[in-house]
């Protein structure tokens, strides 16, 4: 009976609480950052494909691909000989031109212009005499000393005299007015259109010479000396590479974090880092994919990025300070689709708290609402573990 009454008692007693080990860590202030990734495109800073203005064979390529050029550089010569003879020809029109402007704007028209003026004169010399030759007969017939006859001849030459003189007089002044800047129009007209002639040869044989637009290097050079350069086919493509452009599709939920001048880093397959800025943010949503493009820009010391890699790109979109943060394994998912941490009390009981979360990285995440500076919260052990829950704070192990 004494072994009955203590098995009972035995059972009466209470079982014991589970206590889970968890390891901690404390909520923080620190700066956050709010990175923004995407793959991109690398482009060049500026590119250039160099077409033929003019229909000629290639005499001569004086650059190969790979090769480092300067803007004004002479980078091939087209066939040219008769471009080069329609250019002499047209010079020779133009001295032709100015040796007539000058014979007629020095000789040829003054000594027109000085015979019209002895030719008014002289008319107007007979216009007198013939003036007062009928004006005295005119007198004599009334004293009856001549005939009427000779009054009238008088008369006539007095009119035919005047009538010379009137001629003489217009084509004076038509030569000196008129005439003249007529004349003048004629031989300047003559003298700049075989200048025009001119500076058109000299375009078209200049064309012939193609020259660098850019600095950057030469990147392609499809065609060889002797084949046939035609307008609308690039010659050769120069790329300046001293710089380059990654170009990425950013989702529109993160594109309004974005903006011109934010700092960026875009990395290279090999690891390689590069530091650069956003200089363009594209105002407009492709609406099949829903992401718009944003352009990186970073200088490429040694020319080691190449167009047309692929990239990885990460912009400082924002920059928090200040801001209450835990490690991101703090970070339980809740069933309900929200998420919570476990923050543990000074009875090492284990409570959960909803939270609110900003930026999420890898290794901390931001906290918005739901805990404070100070607090601690368990980083292992949280998964699985039920609200107010007996915990026992364990120490990190450590790796060596």
């Amino acid at each position: 009976m004494c072994l009955v009454f203590t098995a009972c008692s035995k059972k009466e007693e209470p079982e014991a609480e589970p206590v889970t080990p968890v390891q901690v860590a404390g909520v923080q202030r620190s700066k956050v950052d709010r990175i923004v990734t995407a793959d991109g495109i690398l482009y060049p800073f500026n590119q250039s494909a160099v077409m033929p203005k003019i229909s000629s064979p290639v005499r001569a390529f004086y650059v190969n691909r790979g090769d480092h050029v300067r803007k004004g550089q002479l980078l091939a010569i087209l066939e040219n000989k008769d471009l080069a003879a329609a250019t002499a020809e047209n010079q020779g029109l133009v001295k032709q031109a100015e040796a007539a402007y000058r014979s007629t704007t020095a000789a040829s028209l003054p000594e027109e212009i000085e015979k019209a003026k002895l030719d008014a004169q002289s008319a107007k010399q007979a216009l007198d005499a013939a003036e007062k030759l009928y004006e005295s007969r005119k007198e004599l017939l009334k004293e009856g000393a001549i005939a009427r006859r000779l009054v009238d001849e008088a008369n006539v030459s007095y009119v035919q005299a005047k009538n010379q003189y009137e001629i003489a007089a217009r084509h004076l002044e038509a030569l000196e007015k008129v005439g003249r800047q007529a004349q003048i129009n004629s031989v300047e007209g003559q003298l700049q259109a075989a200048k025009a002639r001119t500076q058109g040869a000299d375009a078209q044989l200049q064309y012939s010479q193609i020259t660098c637009p850019i600095d950057g290097v030469v990147t392609d050079r499809p065609f060889y000396a002797g084949e046939m350069a035609n307008p609308g086919s690039a010659l050769l493509t120069v790329m300046d590479v001293s710089r380059v452009i990654a170009r990425a599709n950013i989702p529109t939920d993160q594109l309004k974090h974005l903006k011109v001048g934010n700092i960026a880093t875009i990395a290279a397959l090999d690891g390689a880092q590069y530091p650069g800025k956003v200089t363009v943010v594209s105002p407009a949503v492709d609406p099949n994919s829903t992401t718009a493009e944003v352009w990186v820009t970073a200088n490429n010391p040694g020319e080691h990025l190449r167009p047309g890699e692929t990239v990885h790109v990460s912009i400082v979109a924002e920059t928090i300070e200040n801001a209450i943060v835990v490690p991101s394994a703090a970070i339980v998912p809740s069933r309900d689709g929200s998420a919570s941490v476990m923050v543990v009390g000074a009875d090492s009981i284990a409570h959960e708290r909803k939270v609110k979360i900003g930026i999420r990285k890898s290794d901390i995440a931001q906290i918005l609402e739901g805990v404070s500076a100070g607090e601690k919260v368990i980083v292992v052990g949280a998964l699985g573990l039920q609200d107010n829950a007996k915990i026992r704070i364990e120490a990190a192990e450590k790796h060596e």
